[in-house]
């Protein structure tokens, strides 16, 4: 519910400032990126709403790729101590860690498209590892293209309430249901 106002909120705020919208859509999203936890999808729907599909896309993209890149800048300059912890065992986590150019573009791109994985947790491990800002910028960017497609496809469907979107509604509604249960148990 809570991100319903917010997006409506946010609708709002582009109508009031039309001059200013795409850039505050950029903004927020650098934000978004840069807290790393706080999910993208209330922006998008806001996008899609005033901007239309294609723009709406187009500015979703931007805005991720730019966060994800200064979130990247920002956590090498503040986190960089913590690449020598022994707290990230997960393997992919170890490989990314110690990659070399070509590995770390290869599993930033297939991090970026698996869509469970957090976007923020990406852009941290990437950042205390090996991987240079060109690589992670090019990986991060071209992982984002198919996410933000199917996150705006998805969207977009359920703003518009067509019989996709009332079956992506109830998918997202079984799957919750399934999890809760599982964790429940």
């Amino acid at each position: 519910m809570y991100e319903m106002d917010f997006t409506h909120d946010t609708i709002e705020l582009f109508h009031t400032y039309k001059h200013l919208a795409v850039l505050l859509s950029i903004a927020f999203n650098i934000v978004i990126s840069i807290l790393g936890v706080v999910p993208s999808v209330f922006l998008t729907a806001a996008n899609l709403a005033v901007f239309g599909f294609a723009q709406g896309m187009w500015i979703s993209f931007l805005g991720e790729s730019i966060g994800a890149i200064l979130a990247f800048l920002l956590y090498r300059k503040g986190l960089s101590s913590l690449q020598d912890r022994k707290g990230f065992s997960h393997p992919k986590i170890q490989r990314l860690l110690h990659a070399t150019k070509s590995e770390s573009f290869l599993l930033t791109l297939s991090l970026r498209l698996m869509p469970f994985v957090p976007s923020g947790l990406v852009t941290f491990i990437a950042s205390i590892g090996k991987t240079t800002l060109m690589i992670f910028a090019t990986a991060s960017s071209l992982g984002k293209i198919p996410a933000i497609l199917i996150e705006g496809f998805s969207v977009n469907e359920m703003m518009n309430v067509t019989t996709t979107g009332k079956l992506l509604m109830a998918l997202f509604a079984v799957t919750g249901f399934v999890l809760l249960l599982k964790r429940l148990r």
